[in-house]
């Protein structure tokens, strides 16, 4: 069994790491010392975090999304990255008083502990990797079946992630502030806990899943007509439908982000992971590739702070703008593909592109061991 933390960095004067890596090598002479801090105070702090992470999502009115406000809104937008900054804060300075107090860590192992630093750039390039391997069919369809690569430049990418506010915060802010508190300072207190590695990949992400059943309390706010307490029950059942989907497909995100924070003990790579996830988004299950559809794409994705579209297609519910520029993206998207994509191709594209869902998934199985393995691993399985 490899090592929990690769101690040439630091040398055998980290007491802290060198005690942590004896247990999870089920050293007898440490087996049964007590943790710094118990398994319970290291769940309560992740609980803790999460409330303090959406809390202000519905205590600040410039924060909420309403029925004529809408969270894709840039006042919201502006507002909640500020919010989430001041969480990041509020959770470090919890987080560094458990370690440094409770576990008697130095400021080395702070780092460590939190996979922030060391940091090999080739684990972030092998997990990029591994989840395109995963998305290789929906790159297909998007690369070669609908000519996106023809959309590619130092602008469009500058434009995707500054210049647009939704792009900002799915691709920037809620990838980073989500994979540092939720993975990050999470974790590294299960680990002063001395949790066990299985534990932390199976419980932790579903405290991250559980965080997105706040989006049920905005999608029926957001629904309820004026002069009303409460939608009406196909609101209901659609936010419950909605939420219980999102809580699955989050959950198993968090699995597969917590399993590389500690294979690779590198915050950096679940980062890029996650923001590779969202701008891909849910990958397409059903229906033809190539064909000029009259609906908006699903989008999904496995964020706190961002979640599902604010309107469904058709919705009568009109938010703050977003529907209009939606409904202008959509246009232009379209307009594009009629001049340069292909239009109503037949099924042999389709069936290629399931083939490599399958083949995406299996290589994804294949290589998860190899490509999240790092000398920098935080834990052992």
């Amino acid at each position: 069994m490899a090592p929990l933390l690769d101690l040439h960095v630091w040398g055998e004067s980290s007491r802290l790491l060198s005690k942590l890596r004896d247990y999870y090598l089920d050293d007898v002479s440490v087996a049964n010392d007590v943790p710094a801090v118990s398994p319970t105070t290291a769940l309560l702090c992740a609980v803790v975090f999460t409330v303090v992470y959406v809390a202000p999502f519905y205590l600040s009115p410039t924060l909420r999304s309403t029925p004529i406000q809408s969270r894709d809104s840039p006042t919201v937008i502006r507002a909640r990255v500020r919010a989430v900054g001041l969480t990041c804060i509020v959770c470090t300075v919890v987080t560094v008083y458990v370690l440094a107090v409770e576990g008697h860590a130095g400021p080395r192992d702070v780092l460590r502990l939190l996979a922030v630093w060391p940091t090999d750039p080739l684990d972030i390039a092998k997990t990029l990797a591994l989840v395109a391997v995963l998305f290789v069919g929906p790159l297909y369809e998007s690369i070669i079946v609908n000519d996106d690569w023809r959309e590619w430049s130092f602008s469009a990418l500058k434009e995707g992630l500054f210049d647009s506010w939704t792009g900002y915060r799915n691709l920037i802010v809620a990838p980073a502030s989500e994979e540092y508190v939720f993975r990050s300072l999470t974790i590294s207190t299960h680990l002063l806990a001395k949790v066990s590695p299985t534990r932390i990949v199976f419980l932790t992400p579903l405290i991250f899943g559980l965080a997105h059943l706040h989006h049920l309390v905005e999608f029926l706010q957001s629904r309820t007509p004026e002069g009303r307490r409460l939608p009406s029950g196909s609101v209901w059942i659609s936010g419950i439908v909605r939420s219980l989907f999102q809580f699955t497909y989050t959950s198993l995100f968090g699995f597969f982000a917590a399993f590389v924070l500690l294979r690779t003990g590198n915050l950096w790579a679940a980062i890029v992971a996650h923001t590779f996830c969202n701008w891909m988004g849910l990958p397409r299950l059903w229906g033809r590739v190539g064909q000029f559809a009259s609906h908006y794409d699903v989008h999904i994705t496995p964020d706190v702070a961002q979640g599902k579209r604010d309107e469904d297609p058709g919705s009568p519910v009109k938010v703050a703008n977003s529907s209009t520029q939606r409904q202008d993206d959509y246009e232009d998207k379209a307009a594009q593909m009629m001049q340069h994509g292909p239009k109503n191709l037949g099924v042999e594209w389709t069936v290629a592109y399931y083939a490599l869902i399958v083949a995406g998934s299996y290589g994804f199985y294949l290589l998860l061991w190899p490509l999240t393995e790092s000398r920098n691993a935080l834990a052992a399985f």
